[in-house]
C-alpha cells in the first residue's frame, strides 16, 4: 500500500468512527429521552436537553473533517459516494437529536408520564423507530445495500401505529386537557419521524454502496365532480395522456351517470384519447384509499363538499376551470375546449410543482 493509499485509509477510517460515535450518543439520547417521558424523570429530560449540545458539536466537526478529506484527497467514484452520504448522515443523526431534545422538552410538561394503553404505544413506536434507526447505521458502516432495502420497509409499520395513537388521542377519553394532549401528539410524532430520518440513511446507504439513487416518486391526482361525465373524466385523460411518468390520475363523481358527455368525448378523440368504452364512477368505491392520494382537487365546489375529512398528507385544490356546457348544445365544442385548454394549463403548473424537471 503506498503512503497516499494508507493516508486515505486512515482518514476514511477516522469519519467513519466519528460518525459510529455520533451515532451510538443519538441512539443513547433518544433512549434515556423516551424513558425519561415513560418515568416522568424530569432531571433525565434536561440531562437530554442538554446533552444534545455535545452531539451537535459533534457533527459540525464532523462535517470540517469531511470537507477536509474532499479536499485533501479530491474523491472520485465509490468515495465520493462514500463521503458525500456521511455529511447527509451526520446531519440525519443531529436532527433525532432534536427529535429527543423535542421529547424531553414536551414530557417535562406533562402533568404525569403516559400510562396504560398511551404508555403501550410509545413503548412500541419507540421500539419500531429505534430498532429501524439501528439497523439502518449497522447497513451504513457494512456498505451492506440490501440490508437498507430491507429496513426501509419497516417505515410503513411505523406509520400504521402512528396513525393509530393519531385517532387514540383525537378521539378524547377526558384523561388529558387539549394542552396534554398536544403534547402527546408531537411525541409520537418525533418518534415518527425518527423513522423518516432511519429511511433517509438508508436510501443513502443503498446510493453510496451501489451507486443506485432514490426511485422518482408516483404522485397520484384525483379529480372529483358530480357525476364524472365530463370535467372531471376529460382531467383524468388529458393527464394520463400527457405525464405517463411518476404521475396517476383518478376520477369520480357524488353519483355516475348514466354515460360520458358526448361532446367531451369526441373532443377527446379529436386529441387521440378513445374514452368510448369508459363509464362514469361514484367516489364511495374508493373512499377508503383517499390516503393515497396525494392530491384531490375539486371541480366543480370545494373538495370538502365531496369527502367528510382530508386526509392528512393530501392536499385539497379547487379548480374553476368553467362550467361544462348542455351536452349538444350550440356552443358545446367551443366551451369544451376553452375547458381543455384551461385545465391543460393547471395540469402543468400542478405537475411542475410535483416532479420539477422530473416531469419535463
Amino acid at each position: 500500500m503506498s503512503h497516499y493509499e494508507a493516508r486515505l485509509a486512515r482518514d476514511l477510517d477516522r469519519i467513519g468512527e466519528d460518525l459510529a460515535t455520533i451515532s451510538t450518543q443519538v441512539q443513547e439520547a433518544l433512549k434515556n429521552a423516551v424513558h425519561a417521558l415513560l418515568s416522568g424523570n424530569k432531571e433525565q429530560a434536561y440531562t437530554v436537553t442538554l446533552g444534545d449540545l455535545p452531539i451537535n458539536r459533534a457533527v459540525r466537526a464532523l462535517n470540517k473533517t469531511c470537507h477536509s478529506f474532499i479536499a485533501v484527497h479530491l474523491p472520485s467514484a465509490g468515495h465520493l459516494r462514500w463521503i458525500s452520504t456521511a455529511i447527509r448522515i451526520g446531519i440525519a443523526l443531529e436532527r433525532i437529536g432534536d427529535y429527543a431534545v423535542t421529547v424531553c422538552r414536551e414530557s417535562a410538561q406533562l402533568p404525569h408520564p403516559p400510562e396504560g394503553i398511551l404508555a403501550r404505544e410509545v413503548e412500541l413506536m419507540a421500539k419500531e423507530s429505534g430498532q429501524m434507526l439501528h439497523q439502518a447505521i449497522q447497513a451504513f458502516h457494512g456498505q451492506n445495500a440490501e440490508a437498507a432495502k430491507a429496513t426501509m420497509a419497516m417505515a410503513d409499520q411505523v406509520e400504521r401505529t402512528f396513525d393509530t395513537v393519531f385517532d387514540e388521542l383525537t378521539g378524547g377519553n377526558g384523561e388529558w386537557n387539549k394542552r396534554d394532549i398536544f403534547a402527546l401528539l408531537v411525541v409520537f410524532h418525533m418518534l415518527e419521524r425518527v423513522s423518516d430520518q432511519a429511511k433517509n440513511i438508508c436510501e443513502e446507504t443503498v446510493y453510496s454502496a451501489i451507486g443506485e439513487t432514490k426511485a422518482p416518486k408516483t404522485y397520484r391526482v384525483l379529480f372529483l365532480d358530480e357525476d364524472n361525465a365530463g370535467v372531471s373524466k376529460m382531467a383524468e385523460a388529458l393527464g394520463t395522456k400527457t405525464y405517463p411518468t411518476n404521475m396517476a390520475f383518478a376520477s369520480a363523481g357524488r353519483k355516475a351517470a348514466d354515460s360520458l358527455d358526448t361532446g367531451m368525448t369526441a373532443l377527446m378523440a379529436k386529441y387521440g384519447v378513445d374514452l368510448v368504452n369508459d363509464t362514469p364512477k361514484t367516489l364511495e368505491p374508493i373512499e377508503s384509499e383517499l390516503d393515497d392520494y396525494h392530491v384531490i382537487v375539486s371541480l366543480s365546489g370545494a373538495v370538502t363538499e365531496y369527502i367528510e375529512r382530508v386526509p392528512f398528507h393530501t392536499a385539497a385544490l379547487d379548480w374553476n376551470v368553467g362550467t361544462p356546457p348542455v351536452t349538444d348544445s350550440a356552443d358545446s365544442a367551443e366551451r369544451w375546449e376553452a375547458i381543455l385548454r384551461e385545465l391543460s394549463v393547471r395540469l402543468r403548473d400542478l405537475v411542475d410543482t410535483l416532479l420539477g424537471d422530473e416531469g419535463k
